[in-house]
């Protein structure tokens, strides 16, 4: 099979594409013949070895463990193991496989069972491929910690989202509204069109406004690439606010981890990192999906050959929503 190999970390110049071995699904293992991945942070920051943490999971030195990317797929259904009872050959799948080895692009992956569902109805399978991680990253952050349920968030609250242009902000943007929430939508000037047309009621460019100064409050704010110190944050927070960090520079985590828990004691504002759960929510994603109150929101698609072009758009920061790979197969009816 073909697929498009990272050979150590740097560069997107160091994914190529190779001819591998085909896998083999194992007892409670499902074969998918991949039909589209997607890009997410993740696969970014493994690329390029940084944070170091991410070396620990994937290689230390070079690229060992993952050396192949994507998380999100969706695809058909080849063969199961023999253990599995909820799939058979030719089901439509999709979900996020950051939790058991990864290997969306290429051809075929194998996945444990429980880390795919059915793909929704009517979905192609490059809509499907959107969705996994980024999705279920903006639903997770909406529901942190229990404390925020999609039934209580209503007009009367204040919800920010910064980064809400992009893949996980798409998505977010679109659940809150969902359910009535006033949203305001933090990104770059190239994104407010696209934060406009998913229904954000206010919008802020960062190149020219920084939303912890405006003197404005909100009952949940989301970032999902914080800059901000968490003393910014605290400052913008409604009194019982909460404050969600879904990605960050490694500095800003370190000072969310140290004092957060003590901001989250001693006061009335919450605030805390989100840890992400692989498919967590993807039930509830599903029926949002089906009803038509979120679509996932794709910038360009590229072909399997092209993994090393996408990365290096996706890592420049203009996409708007998600980048997605097309995978083509010779035998494709």
């Amino acid at each position: 099979m073909k697929a498009s190999v990272l050979t150590k970390y740097g560069i997107p110049d160091f994914i190529e594409l190779k001819e591998e071995q085909k896998p083999t699904p194992g007892d409670n293992e499902v074969l998918v013949e991949v039909r589209a991945s997607s890009i997410n942070s993740w696969d970014w920051e493994i690329l390029i070895g940084k944070p170091f943490v991410n070396r620990l999971m994937a290689g230390l030195l070079k690229p060992k463990r993952i050396k192949i990317l994507g998380c999100d797929i969706a695809g058909r259904v080849e063969a199961v193991g023999k253990d599995v009872k909820q799939f058979r050959a030719g089901d439509e799948v999709f979900g996020d496989l950051s939790g058991c080895g990864w290997g969306g692009f290429a051809e075929y992956v194998c996945a444990r069972d429980n880390a795919l569902a059915l793909k929704p109805a009517g979905m192609t399978f490059e809509q499907a491929a959107a969705i996994p991680q980024a999705g279920l990253l903006a639903l997770q952050s909406l529901l942190y910690d229990g404390k925020i349920h999609l039934n209580i968030i209503n007009r009367e609250k204040k919800i920010l989202i910064n980064g809400a242009g992009g893949g996980a902000g798409s998505f977010a943007v679109q659940i809150a509204k969902s359910v009535g929430a006033e949203v305001t939508g933090v990104d770059s000037t190239e994104k407010l069109d696209i934060m406009h047309l998913l229904g954000a009621d206010h919008l802020i460019d960062y190149t020219q406004e920084d939303f912890t100064k405006n003197g404005q409050s909100y009952d949940l704010i989301i970032d999902m690439a914080a800059h901000h110190s968490i003393f910014d944050y605290k400052r913008s927070l409604s009194s019982g606010g909460i404050f969600v960090m879904v990605g960050g520079s490694t500095l800003r985590v370190n000072q969310l981890l140290l004092l957060g828990p003590l901001f989250s004691i001693i006061g009335s504002k919450k605030m805390g990192l989100l840890l992400h759960k692989a498919n967590k929510g993807l039930d509830l994603m599903k029926k949002l999906l089906e009803s038509g109150k979120v679509v996932p929101v794709i910038d360009r698609c590229y072909q399997l050959s092209e993994v090393a072009e996408a990365l290096r758009y996706f890592g420049e920061g203009h996409a708007k929503g998600k980048v997605v790979i097309s995978v083509e197969h010779n035998d494709r009816t």
